[in-house]
Formats: structure tokens, sequence, C-alpha cells
């Protein structure tokens, strides 16, 4: 979403009128989730995407028709019916819900958009809470909610914007989104707009080596720290932003670590463990992540428990670090980790997406003409 209002932010700046469609809400199958976002310059080009196919064209078509009719945002409803999957080769069957904002080029002026460019680019995050729904309110209100707790604007109604308030401070540490609906029909998109996830390694061993890879290329930002000058430089970890080189116990506290941080230690040896385990855990990192046994995992926890680290930030602890893949090689256990932070990051537990057998055992009883099992 980074290129959206990057080229949102030079569009304003240039004066330039465009549009931003955004999903919204879905239910069922879809080809994207809320926040996906499409911007249409006013000769019809793009940047972004809403899942391609005639669900993204007929955005298209409507976001060029608003520039040209100078009309208000609106809401849309879009149904893929089978003939409509069937189109583009899809077989989603859910219902998306857009978005779609004109924009007017204001050269020269701080613009929302920029802000959000600069969150995504690491300055400080924010959210937005705008109402894109109501019979009663004015569609396009919203709530600018930043970092340091103050908030701009509103929807017109106290209690609803004391309730979008609320949830734009949940969704902002991760960047999620939120949807708020209301009794009297009012439909709430809330966004939140941070930097990428920040991956700080304590340890800069064969799997945390891996790690790095994988999480760089899955757009994590790296950052690593080792007491070994020789595992922590950027020759070692050429993709990482930073390395540090200092005491097992001290290695993160130069790291800007957030709620939307992930840490994963896995140092030289059990004692090193224990003393970085203690250090992220007193950390506000949103997941810490222990290389090791489950052996080695309750010593840990028995020492720190007795130098007062609390019983629920130790259950926060992801130990031994992630998804039982059965991997033995550094690579395969590090996709395991960051499979783990990437179900974190979405709220998901992480487990298999194999449907149930029972609709296995009802196309069966369809296709031989026998009753279907209840």
């Amino acid at each position: 979403m980074k290129a959206v209002y990057d080229e949102a932010t030079a569009l304003t700046h240039d004066g330039q009128d465009f549009v931003i469609a955004t999903v919204v809400h879905t239910q069922g199958s879809t080809p994207q989730k809320p926040g996906a976002a499409l911007l249409v310059r006013g000769d019809g080009s793009t940047v972004g995407t809403l899942g391609g196919g005639c669900v993204e064209g007929d955005i298209w078509f409507a976001a060029k028709e608003a520039l040209r009719e100078n009309t208000g945002p609106q809401y849309k409803r879009y149904y893929l019916n089978e003939d409509i999957a069937a189109r583009d080769g899809l077989v989603c069957g859910g219902t998306m819900y857009f978005y779609i904002e004109p924009l007017t080029g204001d050269a020269g002026g701080r613009t929302l958009s920029a802000e959000i460019a600069d969150a995504y680019a690491g300055g400080p995050s924010l959210s937005v809470a705008t109402l894109v729904k109501s019979d009663r309110l004015a569609q396009g209100a919203r709530i600018v909610v930043r970092e340091d707790g103050t908030s701009e604007g509103t929807l017109g109604d106290a209690a609803l914007d004391a309730e979008a308030i609320e949830t734009a401070k949940d969704v902002m540490p991760m960047g999620r989104t939120a949807r708020i609906h209301t009794d009297q029909g009012d439909e709430l998109f809330v966004e939140g707009y941070t930097a990428p996830a920040l991956l700080v390694l304590i340890g800069g061993g064969h799997v945390n080596l891996q790690v790095a890879r994988i999480g760089h290329m899955m757009g994590l930002r790296v950052m690593v720290t080792d007491d070994r000058r020789e595992f922590a430089n950027n020759e070692r970890f050429p993709m990482a932003e930073a390395t540090n080189v200092a005491p097992y116990d001290r290695g993160v506290d130069v790291f800007p670590v957030t709620p939307n941080t992930a840490i994963v230690i896995g140092s030289r040896g059990h004692h090193f463990d224990d003393l970085a385990t203690e250090a992220a855990a007193r950390t506000n990192a949103g997941y810490v992540g222990l290389l090791g046994s489950k052996r080695k995992t309750i010593m840990i926890y028995e020492s720190l428990l007795r130098k007062g680290v609390p019983e629920e930030r130790l259950r926060e602890i992801h130990a031994p670090v992630g998804l039982d893949l059965g991997g033995r090689a550094p690579e395969e256990i590090a996709l395991s980790i960051v499979s783990e932070i990437v179900a974190w990051r979405n709220g998901r537990a992480g487990g298999p997406m194999t449907m149930e057998p029972y609709h296995l055992d009802r196309l069966v009883a369809k296709v031989n003409g026998a009753a279907a099992p209840r």
C-alpha cells in the first residue's frame, strides 16, 4: 500500500485529481481483503490492485466516472457469483464492499496521504476511521488518530467518535483494519498505518541467518545483535537495517522495539539465552520467540520467574519458537519461525487450511447419488 500513498502524495503536490478505491469489507472467499487499494489517475492509469479481473475493471470504471462527473464518495457492494468468477477463472463466491473516494489535488499542502506515506516509511504511526456509509451522517467524514494519542476530526456523533477512536488505537500498532457497524446502519472502516514489522534477531548463528533471509523476503525490517562482531555485521547480514555488537542482555536496547516487533532469540548458549530472553521479555515487543528445546525453555522460565519476570509475560513468549513443521535444517527451522510470525501478525493460530473431511464426504455422496451424510 505504500506505493498507493506515495503516488497520492505526489499527485496532490502536483495539483492533480485522482480516486482511491479501497476494499472495506468482505464476506466469504474473495481475491483481496480489507485494506487493499487501487489509485486511479485522471488518465486512467493505476497504482495498486483490488485483485484484478472484472472486479477491478468495474471499480476502475466507477472511479473514472467519479472523476469525470465530479461526484462524491461512493460505497459499492460487489457479489462474486459463479458467472462473474468464471469470467476471470476465479472460484471465489464471496462479497466485496468498496469505498470509492475522489480526491482533489492541493499543490503545496501537507496532506493525509503524505502522513500515511511517512508512516509506511518509518515515521509516526496513525489510524484513520472513515464513515463509508450512512443515511444520517456525512459520508466521508473521518477521524485521524495519531501515535501521540491526539485525534482530529469528527463523524458527527459523539458516541460514534469515541468508539472509532478506541478502535483506531487498537489497529494502529500492527497496521490492521477493523469494521464498525451500528444499529443505525452506519458503516465505518478503520485502518492503521505503520512501518513494516521489525524483526530483531538476538544471535547471528545459522538459524537466525536464515530467519533474516526469509523474513526480509516477507517484507520485515531486520536488525541483528550478537556479542561477537563476526556474527553481527553487514557482510553476514546484508539485508539488515542495523547490526549491534553488545552483550546479550543489552543488545536490543538500541533498536526501536514496539508492539509491531518480533524478537527471535538464538544465542550461543543456555546462559546467554537466559539473559537475552529476560531482556526481550522486558520490552513491549508483540512477539518474542526462543529457539531450543522444551527442557531448556522450562529451565529459562524458572530462572526468569525467580528474577521477577511476570508470569503473564512468559505466557506470551513463543517457546520453543516456530510452527511444528518437523524440519531440522536451519532453512526449515527458519521457515517455521517466520511462518509463526506471519500468523501472529495476522491474528491466526497457524494451523493447516485443509478443509474438514465432511465437505468431501458430501461431495462423494452427491456424485454417487447417495444421500449426503449428516
